[in-house]
C-alpha cells in the first residue's frame, strides 16, 4: 500500500443532528419506543421539531460523527455526503469543516431539503432518534472525488446510506476506486433495522471480500448471521472478513483478526448522560489506532475510550481532549 494523503475518507448521511432532553412521558405520549430510530418524512420532521425543546443543531450522521472524532485524535479524514443548498447544509458544511474533516462535496440544488436527526435524550441517557434523510439520500456517483478515494487508506462506509438504490450505487463504486488501489475498505452496520432490508445484499458484500474491517454490535452479528446465540453469530461470521470488531455494551468489546480474537472491557465511566454516538466514537477510536498500526488491543481500547467519553455528556460529539485520554 502506498503512503496515503488521508487516514480515513467516510461516505455516509450528512445529517444536521438536533439534540435536546425529554420526559419518558413524551415518548409515551408520541408513541415512540425509548432507544429506537425510525424514518420520518419531511412533515413529520417539521412537526416533532416544532414540539422540542431548546436543542443543539451540530453536524451529525453515523460516519461524519467517526470522522469527527478521528479528527479530535489527531488524524487526517474526509468525508463525502450530501447536503441541500439551504440553511442546514450550510451548517452542516461549515460545522464539519471547522472540526478538522476535509468536506468538498458540492451542495444540491434541490426541493428535497438537508436531512436532520431528531434526538430525544431521556434522564437515564437513552436517546430516541427521528431521521428524515432528505438530500443525503440524493447522492450520485457523479459527486464521488476518485482521487480523494485513492488518498485515503481506508473507505469507510455505513449501512444507514447502504439502504437506498442512488447512493449505494455511489458507494459500489468507490469500493472499486479503493481496492483498485490498493485501500482497505471498512464497513460499519449501522443499525439493525439496515440489516432486516439489506441482509442478503451485506452478505453478499462479505462473501465477495468487499469488505475488509466490518463493525457491528451483539444484535446486529446475530441478525446478520440469523444466530441467535452472540458467540455462535460471531463464529459463523469471521472467517468471511479480514477483521470484524464488535461492541458489546457494558461487557466491552471484541475483534476477530484472520481468526485471532481480543477483547477488552468497558471503560468506566460515572454517569451515562448521553448514549448518542457512543459506536461512532467507538469506531473513531479504533480506525485512529489503526491508522497508528497500533496493535489490536490497543485499538480496541481507544474505541473504548472514545466510546466512554461520549457516552458521559450531552451529544455525539468529543468535549475532553481525546488525545490526552488515550495517553
Amino acid at each position: 500500500m502506498t503512503d496515503s494523503r488521508l487516514d480515513v475518507l467516510a461516505i455516509g448521511d450528512a445529517i444536521v443532528d438536533v439534540i435536546a432532553t425529554t420526559e419518558d412521558v413524551f415518548l409515551t405520549e408520541e408513541g415512540l419506543p425509548k432507544g429506537s430510530m425510525r424514518l420520518i418524512d419531511a412533515a413529520e420532521a417539521t412537526r416533532l421539531y416544532g414540539l422540542m425543546g431548546q436543542a443543539r443543531e451540530t453536524s451529525g450522521g453515523s460516519a461524519a460523527n467517526t470522522m469527527a472524532g478521528v479528527a479530535a485524535l489527531g488524524g487526517k479524514v474526509g468525508f463525502v455526503g450530501q447536503v441541500a443548498k439551504d440553511q442546514l447544509g450550510e451548517i452542516f458544511a461549515h460545522d464539519i469543516r471547522a472540526l478538522g474533516v476535509e468536506f468538498t462535496t458540492p451542495a444540491r440544488q434541490s426541493e428535497v431539503p438537508t436531512g436532520r436527526c431528531l434526538i430525544l435524550v431521556t434522564p437515564d441517557g437513552q436517546r430516541t432518534m427521528n431521521t428524515f434523510a432528505g438530500a443525503s439520500h440524493s447522492l450520485t456517483v457523479d459527486a464521488l472525488d476518485p482521487q480523494q478515494i485513492r488518498d485515503a487508506a481506508i473507505l469507510y462506509l455505513e449501512a444507514y446510506l447502504w439502504v437506498p438504490d442512488t447512493p449505494r450505487a455511489a458507494m459500489e463504486r468507490a469500493i472499486e476506486i479503493a481496492h483498485s488501489a490498493g485501500r482497505k475498505v471498512a464497513f460499519t452496520l449501522s443499525d439493525i433495522a439496515c440489516i432486516a432490508r439489506r441482509r442478503d445484499s451485506f452478505l453478499d458484500l462479505i462473501a465477495a471480500g468487499a469488505i475488509d474491517m466490518l463493525f457491528a454490535n451483539e444484535s446486529e452479528v446475530k441478525a446478520l448471521a440469523g444466530e441467535p446465540d452472540f458467540d455462535a453469530a460471531l463464529v459463523s461470521i469471521q472467517d468471511k472478513v479480514p477483521l470484524i470488531v464488535c461492541t458489546c455494551s457494558e461487557k466491552g468489546a471484541v475483534a476477530v483478526e484472520n481468526g485471532r480474537r481480543v477483547m477488552v472491557p468497558a471503560v468506566w465511566v460515572d454517569k451515562v448522560v448521553d448514549t448518542t454516538g457512543a459506536g461512532d466514537l467507538f469506531a473513531a477510536g479504533f480506525l485512529a489506532g489503526q491508522a497508528r498500526h497500533a496493535p489490536l488491543d490497543r485499538c480496541l481500547r481507544m474505541g473504548a475510550i472514545a466510546a466512554a467519553e461520549i457516552i458521559s455528556h450531552f451529544g455525539a460529539r468529543p468535549e475532553a481532549d481525546l488525545k490526552a485520554l488515550m495517553q
